[in-house]
């Protein structure tokens, strides 16, 4: 009995350390990366180069935070890279005939709208997210294009620079402002009744429902949180450049996704933090920091990049597999099964 008793205690030990490794591989990939840029590069820890990995990872990590509430309702949101360049253009264009106020107010205005016709479209028509925010991220890229004429939109208000290119405590206002996102979307999705519901939601939608969660209310405001971000994302990248470029998020929404998966969120829904989101964004831009200090070529940046993403989804979807292979000892001991320590019976003579 006693051993009986030990083996399900050290199964279970085991079961729990595979479940804490699946939470927290984007962390071991973050030390790993971080380790052999360490060795490699003599540059990669300085002050100023760690500014620089959050400084470039600041738009891709926004996008990843709303990002990750979309996936963990089991949806995906394929029009943030073109929701922050048509946000962009219209902020910058507002802020050169009305002032900073209004820019920074129609740009908000503009990146929830855009998440209200995606969760709309997603709830009222049924319609995939895939293909209705595939469809929105086309119609935003032409219509940024037609604004503009494809020519970029200069910004010259000092105020509004700032949001890209001061320092506070000498760290750049990018990153602070990730920071606090990530900090206040945080405590909204892990200590708040609409987080519960959206993992509810992600989890089993008709069960959340019939609980008497509004489950076209939470994928909604999950979308409308997605284009938000989108915008803010918008506004540093133009404050960085002083200029709002038409195509400023091409390639994007695939990095923030790239980040919501390396950081654990599950893409079949119920699953997910914000945290993980955090560290898969800095797993992404630690790896082009450090290739980019070894003079990797960019054309096998974008394969390593691509390999990562690889592996991330292949652990999300093999864990179980392989956490299985780890116990299986400990469960046939459980069982009743033969142990070393004289568990067999002894013949009588």
């Amino acid at each position: 009995m006693t051993s009986t008793v030990t083996s399900l205690a050290s199964a279970s030990r085991l079961s729990a350390a595979a479940a804490a490794a699946r939470r927290l591989r984007a962390v071991w990939m973050l030390l790993l990366v971080g380790i052999v840029l360490t060795i490699a590069s003599p540059v990669f820890l300085t002050h100023n180069n760690l500014m620089n990995v959050g400084l470039a990872t600041s738009v891709a990590a926004l996008l990843a935070v709303g990002q990750s509430y979309v996936i963990i309702l089991a949806e995906i949101d394929l029009s943030v890279g073109a929701a922050l360049g048509f946000t962009a253009v219209v902020t910058a264009q507002t802020l050169r005939d009305h002032g900073l106020v209004a820019g920074v107010a129609a740009g908000v205005a503009t990146g929830a709208a855009i998440g209200l016709v995606n969760g709309l479209l997603v709830t009222k028509t049924r319609m995939p997210s895939f293909i209705a925010t595939l469809a929105t991220m086309s119609v935003l890229s032409g219509l940024s294009l037609q604004l503009t004429k494809g020519n970029p939109v200069a910004v010259t208000d000092y105020d509004f620079q700032g949001i890209g290119q001061s320092r506070v405590a000498g760290v750049p206002v990018p990153v602070v402002i990730m920071l606090v996102v990530f900090a206040v979307f945080g405590y909204l999705l892990a200590r708040t009744r609409f987080g519960r519901h959206v993992y509810a939601t992600g989890d089993n939608t008709e069960a959340a429902r019939l609980s008497g969660v509004r489950t076209d209310r939470v994928k909604i405001l999950a979308f409308v949180i997605s284009g938000v971000l989108a915008a803010l994302a918008g506004f540093i990248l133009t404050a960085r450049l002083s200029t709002a470029e038409p195509t400023a998020g091409t390639g994007l929404e695939l990095e923030a996704i790239a980040a919501v998966i390396i950081g654990g969120t599950s893409l079949a829904g119920g699953r997910g933090t914000l945290l993980g989101t955090l560290v898969g964004a800095l797993v992404l831009g630690v790896i082009d920091n450090g290739m980019n200090l070894l003079d990797v070529s960019p054309f096998l940046q974008n394969v390593v990049k691509g390999l990562v993403i690889l592996l991330a989804v292949f652990l999300d979807r093999n864990i179980d597999v392989l956490r299985s292979l780890v116990p299986k000892r400990a469960d046939r001991t459980a069982q009743g099964g033969p142990s070393h320590r004289g568990g067999a019976t002894a013949k009588t003579p």
